[in-house]
């Protein structure tokens, strides 16, 4: 029996509807990619660095301390690093973080902001989150507060723009 083939424009087609089936599945379970705005998390993260966030680690386990995350918060997304989770005390004293009671190593942090606040406990279920550039940065101690489990995209694994800071974050 012969096989019969397909037009061009019908081979292109299933082509395209395979292609775009696979980019829905891939951005919305697996992983996206994301631009960093503005210097909040300066040093580590530049405004314009194009990262990757995968989503699948969150489903099978609790964020951590010192994850970098994309979060979503009302009418943006924010990229900021994870300094304790659900059922911690995080406070500040003279720009030092201390998480139940234990300075908390911030070698990424090369301006601090040296407030002092707290201390707060982080609910259940949320994390406390701030960027590395203390004092430019909109994050748990502003606007942000507490952020749910379910307000959080994923996990910034991997830098690929610009090409000279290509790697794994």
């Amino acid at each position: 029996m012969a096989k019969v083939k397909k037009p061009w424009w019908r081979e292109w087609l299933e082509a395209l509807i395979v292609a775009i089936i696979a980019t829905v599945i891939i951005t919305t379970f697996i992983g996206g990619s994301y631009v960093v705005q503005g210097s909040s998390m300066e040093k580590t993260l530049i405004d314009g660095d194009r990262i990757i966030v995968e989503k699948v680690s969150y489903r099978f386990g609790e964020p951590k301390r010192g994850d970098i995350i994309a979060l979503k918060v009302p009418g943006n997304i924010f990229i900021k690093r994870i300094i304790a989770v659900g059922g911690d005390t995080v406070e500040e004293r003279n720009g030092i973080v201390f998480v139940n009671g234990e300075q908390v190593e911030e070698e990424y942090v090369t301006n601090r902001s040296f407030f002092n606040w707290g201390p707060v406990r982080v609910p259940e279920g949320h994390v406390w989150v701030m960027g590395d550039n203390r004092p430019v940065s909109n994050d748990s101690r502003g606007t942000v507060g507490f952020v749910p489990h379910k307000d959080i995209i994923g996990r910034a694994i991997f830098r690929y723009w610009p090409l000279n800071k290509i790697g794994s974050i």
